[in-house]
């Protein structure tokens, strides 16, 4: 992944696509900081948790940009993000998710909302950039919630 970014990189230097080339050299930025933080190489899903935690960070900033009522400063941020989830896995559908769901369902049997934690660090790995880590979770509590109510 780390190559495909290099190789955008210099296309878009080429191109001279200034937006492109900014939003790719924050990435890289970024990926360095990382490897410098942890004094190691990163691999691809280290990289795609960078990219997911861009995104976060630009879709925060889009709320607070709405809220000043700045259209220009939103369109300029949902861009570099349209840029920044190209570095993304192709995302799950909810079917897919569900079917994850019930998988560790039925690995961890959970008994009551406090097993929440032991499936979200089950799924964590599964679901990491392919998506949204608070729409699981609110699935996970709302399956949790209905077997309370079955008891």
């Amino acid at each position: 992944m780390k190559e495909q970014i290099l190789s955008d990189l210099k296309m878009a230097m080429k191109n001279q696509d200034k937006e492109r080339l900014s939003v790719i050299r924050m990435l890289k930025g970024a990926i360095q900081m990382e490897e410098l933080n942890t004094k190691k190489e990163l691999q691809d899903d280290d990289i795609i948790g960078i990219v997911s935690k861009q995104i976060k960070t630009r879709k925060e900033s889009i709320q607070e940009f709405e809220k000043g009522n700045r259209q220009d400063l939103i369109d300029k941020t949902e861009s570099e993000i349209k840029i920044l989830e190209k570095y993304m896995p192709e995302p799950m559908s909810e079917e897919e998710i569900l079917d994850e769901i019930q998988k560790a369902f039925d690995s961890i049997k959970p008994t009551s909302p406090s097993d929440m934690g032991k499936l979200m660090g089950y799924l964590t790995p599964i679901f990491k950039g392919k998506a949204d880590m608070g729409m699981v979770s609110k699935m996970i509590r709302e399956r949790l919630s209905k077997m309370n109510e079955e008891v």
